[in-house]
Order: C-alpha cells, then sequence, then structure tokens
C-alpha cells in the first residue's frame, strides 16, 4: 500500500479528516460510562460525522490492551490523523480533550 493510499482511508471524498479512535474502558464502572458520555459529547459537537470511534472494554479484550499499551483507564488514543496522542481520564475537561486531538 502506497502511502497516498493509507491516507485516503483517513479522508472522506469531500476532503476532511476522519478522526480514528480508540477508547479503552473497564465494564459499566460510573467512571467509564461518564468517559464514553463525555467524549461523545465533545465529538459530536467539535467534530460531527468525522470520527471513528471504538470504544474496547479491557476485561473482554485483554489482547488490545497489551497490543496499544493501555496503562491506564479510562484512555483514550487517536491513532488518526497523526500524531498518535493519548488521554487518561473521564473526558470531562473538554479543553484538555480539545487539545489532545489536535482541534486547539
Amino acid at each position: 500500500m502506497s502511502n497516498d493510499d493509507a491516507l485516503s482511508n483517513f479522508i472522506e471524498s469531500d476532503g476532511k479528516e476522519i478522526y480514528t479512535l480508540k477508547l479503552f474502558i473497564t465494564g459499566a464502572s460510573p467512571v467509564s460510562i461518564r468517559a464514553i458520555n463525555n467524549l461523545k459529547s465533545v465529538l459530536d459537537q467539535h467534530l460531527k460525522d468525522n470520527y471513528d470511534l471504538e470504544v474496547i472494554d479491557v476485561h473482554q479484550q485483554p489482547s488490545m490492551v497489551r497490543n496499544e499499551d493501555v496503562t491506564a483507564i479510562p484512555m483514550l488514543i487517536k491513532k488518526a490523523p497523526l500524531p498518535v496522542r493519548r488521554l487518561v481520564g473521564d473526558m470531562s475537561e473538554t479543553e484538555k480533550v480539545l487539545k489532545g486531538l489536535g482541534l486547539i
């Protein structure tokens, strides 16, 4: 796959970048639920339909935790666009989340 092909995976036909995100949580704990809700609120407000969010329960997919080198929960990993970034916490600090996503 060429670099152009790889890049096209992250850009829609209208030219907008698609944010590829993974949120690691622990089941339906209050902190996990808060992280999901807070993150979805930020994403819906600032990225609308320009993101792909995968929520991963560390108890159900422990191999993903090892593969992604997850060291704290909840953890959001922004895979694309580059650079890869990691955010830890319940995603309640909107400014911190926006900075972590590279939006401000």
